[in-house]
C-alpha cells in the first residue's frame, strides 16, 4: 500500500488544528472504499468534553460524503514515539471497520504500522 497520500493529508490536516489549550496538535486520514481520502485534524473546545479529535473528523468527513468503509488510516503527531488514537476514536473506527491498518506517524519521520485489532482488541458490540 502506498501510505504517502494518506500521511500527507493527515500532515496538512495537523497544521489546521485548533489545539489552543493542549497544544497537541493531530492530524488524521482515512483512505475509504472508492479510493478516496478523507482528513481531519483536532479542534478543541474550552469546555474540554466538547473536544473532536482528529481521526473522529476524518471519519465523519467521509460518512458525510455517503462512505462506510475505512481500508487505512494514518494518524500524524508530534510526538516520540508517535502517538495512538485515544480510546473513543479506536471505537468509533470499530464502529466501520472490523479491523485496518493504522499508520502512526510523527513529524520526524517515525511510523509504526499496527492493526486496529491490536490497538482495540474488546470493541464494544450489541447483543445479537
Amino acid at each position: 500500500m502506498n501510505w504517502e497520500p494518506l500521511v500527507a493529508a493527515a500532515t496538512a490536516a495537523r497544521d489546521k488544528s485548533h489545539s489552543p489549550y493542549s497544544h497537541f496538535a493531530v492530524g488524521a486520514a482515512v483512505l475509504m472504499e472508492d479510493g478516496s481520502v478523507h482528513a481531519g485534524c483536532n479542534v478543541e473546545n474550552r469546555s474540554f468534553g466538547l473536544t473532536v479529535c482528529a481521526e473522529r473528523t476524518a471519519i465523519a468527513t467521509a460518512v458525510g460524503q455517503g462512505l462506510r468503509r475505512p481500508q487505512a488510516v494514518a494518524v500524524v503527531t508530534d510526538t516520540d514515539p508517535p502517538a495512538a488514537p485515544c480510546g473513543a476514536c479506536r471505537e468509533v473506527l470499530a464502529e466501520f471497520a472490523e479491523d485496518l491498518p493504522v499508520l502512526l506517524c510523527n513529524l520526524q519521520g517515525d511510523r509504526r504500522l499496527i492493526q486496529l485489532s491490536e490497538l482495540f482488541p474488546l470493541p464494544f458490540k450489541l447483543p445479537q
